[in-house]
């Protein structure tokens, strides 16, 4: 994590002064080390701080073993989720625990061209979304549709988006990158990560393999890049998560949430933030590119 350039002046000397004693109090007369080591105490110390410059955010674990986590849903069992690496990584799904352990691994039969997110169905059939596409010239967009317990049959939903006819289109309407998919009532809705920051395009493909169009529904002011979406168990929350930040829309239906202003919140300091799945009713699981595991409670 770096702390550098968002902590308070008052923080980055608590920052100095405290891992300074806590390096003296882990030698002995003799200086040798008898407790922790000088980074375990660092890292400990910028888990205090990370909370303190973040009400609500805790840190609760590591992800061992999953390299550059980019995508987070719930799992079979109470209090676990998938979660995988993004492009380069290996095709493997990851269960891990509350605290980033991970309980399983899931290799799935297709290709990483760009996994960038995850979603599931009531029915267990999880959609990673391999349509990371920060240049906007992709014609290889699809879901995977896959049910963890039988992972060699995966079906493909192909699509393309309705609204695209140059790849890529000009700077400034490089608007088809998508790392944030939920399902949702049949279909997959797609959030889009706006290069210019501006806002995130709404769009619904079948939640069925095939070759389908993706239809745009829509568009919200989004002032950042999104990378993952959620929807909370009683339905009435929508959160789209950005690089150190959160954007949280509510109403009494989905379509009010999408029509909702989105209320953004800092999470400044917690790292690359790239997936995020609901815990419960107010609090948050999300996870980092940079290993990290969290859990925030929703103001």
């Amino acid at each position: 994590m770096h702390f550098s350039s968002i902590l308070p002046a008052a923080l980055a000397v608590l920052l100095t002064s405290t891992a300074c004693s806590e390096v003296k109090s882990s030698e002995n007369s003799t200086g040798e080390q008898t407790g922790k080591s000088q980074e375990e105490n660092k890292e400990s110390l910028e888990d205090r701080l990370t909370d303190a410059a973040v009400p609500g955010l805790r840190q609760v674990g590591l992800l061992e073993g999953v390299s550059e986590s980019s995508g987070l849903a719930p799992g079979p069992q109470p209090g676990s989720y998938f979660t995988f690496g993004d492009n380069g990584n290996k095709a493997i799904l990851y269960q891990i625990n509350d605290s980033g352990g991970v309980m399983n691994k899931v290799k799935v039969e297709a290709k990483n061209h760009d996994w960038e997110s995850l979603t599931r169905d009531p029915q267990g059939n999880y959609f990673i979304g391999d349509c990371g596409n920060n240049g906007s010239n992709r014609r290889n967009l699809r879901l995977l549709r896959l049910n963890p317990a039988t992972p060699q049959q995966v079906g493909e939903i192909n699509f393309t988006y309705a609204d695209q006819d140059e790849f890529p289109p000009k700077k400034k309407q490089r608007n088809f990158d998508c790392e944030a998919t939920l399902w949702h009532e049949g279909q997959v809705w797609l959030f889009t990560k706006d290069q210019q920051e501006k806002s995130s395009n709404v769009y619904t493909v079948s939640d069925q393999p095939g070759t389908h169009t993706a239809k745009r529904v829509g568009s919200i002011a989004i002032p950042g890049q999104v990378t993952d979406a959620a929807l909370s168990p009683g339905g009435r929350r929508l959160v789209l998560l950005g690089r150190e930040e959160l954007f949280v829309l509510e109403g009494g239906s989905w379509a009010e949430m999408l029509k909702a202003t989105p209320r953004q919140i800092d999470l400044k300091g917690a790292g690359q933030t790239e997936g995020v799945a609901f815990k419960d009713e107010n609090t948050l699981v999300i996870s980092t590119e940079q290993g990290n595991l969290y859990e925030f409670t929703l103001p």
